[in-house]
């Protein structure tokens, strides 16, 4: 057997971890059939995987399953702060996963820890986030030859992803995984939703109802965490570059405003927008007192720390994952130093809703060994038939049961001869 390779925080939390993964495997029907199946047919043999994902528990449960269908794995966190300590430990312990993350970990360990993951010369790649493609391409071209093609999760990835095909530098090819209705209309909307507001309330315990609550973005996530926002009492604002997005969230019945309007209004600021800077030095002096700002988009990006910290006169810790920043004689708090706070300060997202995303991420490694030959060296969405089969797996699981098209049914919608009658 390979001997397992690791760089992890505190082995002795190894049997915790296993506890807590096989918990999560108990919401997560969908991945357990695709992994009894990967298990007989072994689709992956021979084949090494590196991911670059989020390290927590329903994480390991994918991982689990790409080793039985015949993969050799190894992991590095995709965020230095998203990283579950006991999760790692059982990875390597009870698993035999080549683990590289430590929660807290600097941006040298981080690339180092990327480094490592793909010294085992994976022949594909999974990420989250595509700063394992990134590296490939800027710092270890010589792995190229060997990868057949990897899967992305995050929509921040893909428009990475995309950026490199459109301007020919992709070197081989990328399913989005992201693209999914099974991925985005879920996971992204209902797991960022539910888990951004448990990552702002373990982090600061405020009230949220009566608030008001400031979304930057209204896509699936910002959806999402906006919904749940106002289930909570909350007083939602959104703010918007996109004039259908904007549209939508109006006729949401959500408050519609340009970022310069919000903040001097809001309480708590969240962005989930992909992009940079969507809050930063034209906003910060205009906060009020005791505002509290976090992210939960994929990079730390979104908000123009760098600027925060130059307009700060004092800045100290207020508690774990709070930063308390004085400007102009107000106090800003900063939640999980700008990282996502959803897997920073909380869990991330509940593994019933991971449970679509990663059998996707599973579905997709073995479709990319099957067609990677047939394949250009592009971003792909994910097959419909691969969507549609995750998404009638979980409705099984969930005892739900959905009609049949009769015959008749099915021609007519293949005809036109039919018309009024």
């Amino acid at each position: 057997m390979t001997t397992v390779q690791h760089h992890i925080a505190d082995p002795s939390l190894a049997d915790a971890g296993k506890r807590r993964i096989e918990w999560a495997e108990r919401d997560m029907p969908v991945l357990r059939l695709i992994r009894e199946r990967f298990l007989k047919e072994k689709p992956l043999a021979g084949h090494r995987i590196a991911a670059c994902l989020h390290v927590t528990t329903e994480t390991a449960n994918l991982l689990r399953t790409l080793q039985a269908g015949g993969a050799e794995v190894a992991i590095c966190a995709s965020n230095p702060l998203s990283t579950q300590d006991d999760v790692a430990a059982a990875l390597v312990a009870h698993y035999g996963v080549h683990t590289f993350c430590v929660k807290g970990e600097d941006n040298d360990t981080y690339y180092r820890h990327i480094h490592q993951a793909l010294d085992t010369k994976p022949t594909l790649t999974m990420d989250d986030g595509a700063d394992t493609v990134g590296v490939i391409h800027n710092e270890r071209r010589d792995l190229i030859p060997g990868i057949v093609g990897g899967t992305e999760e995050t929509t921040t990835g893909v428009i990475r992803l995309r950026a490199m095909a459109k301007d020919g530098v992709l070197a081989y090819p990328i399913v989005a995984v992201n693209d999914a209705d099974t991925k985005h209309l879920f996971d992204n909307r209902y797991g960022t939703g539910q888990s951004t507001l448990d990552g702002i309330l373990r982090a600061t315990n405020v009230l949220l109802s009566g608030r008001n609550f400031v979304v930057a973005g209204y896509g699936w996530c910002g959806r999402g965490i906006a919904s749940r926002a106002r289930g909570m009492g909350a007083n939602v604002i959104v703010t918007e570059i996109d004039p259908t997005k904007a549209i939508e969230a109006v006729m949401d019945g959500f408050r519609v405003m340009t970022m310069e309007e919000a903040a001097p209004i809001g309480d708590v600021f969240v962005t989930v927008t992909g992009n940079k800077n969507v809050i930063d030095g034209r906003h910060f002096g205009k906060l009020k007192d005791g505002a509290i700002l976090c992210n939960s988009g994929h990079f730390n990006a979104e908000i123009d720390i760098a600027t925060l910290e130059t307009l700060a006169t004092s800045k100290r810790e207020a508690k774990n994952f709070v930063d308390e920043y004085t400007v102009g004689g107000k106090l800003v708090y900063l939640l999980a130093e700008g990282r996502l706070i959803n897997l920073s300060s909380a869990e991330g997202h509940p593994a019933s809703v991971m449970d679509m995303s990663f059998a996707n991420q599973a579905l997709c490694a073995e479709y990319m060994v099957r067609n990677a030959k047939n394949l250009e060296k592009n971003v792909y969405s994910v097959p419909v038939d691969i969507d549609r089969n995750v998404a009638a797996l979980k409705l099984a699981s969930m005892g739900v049961r959905i009609d049949v098209l009769t015959a008749e049914q099915e021609r007519y919608l293949n005809s036109w001869q039919e018309g009024t009658q």
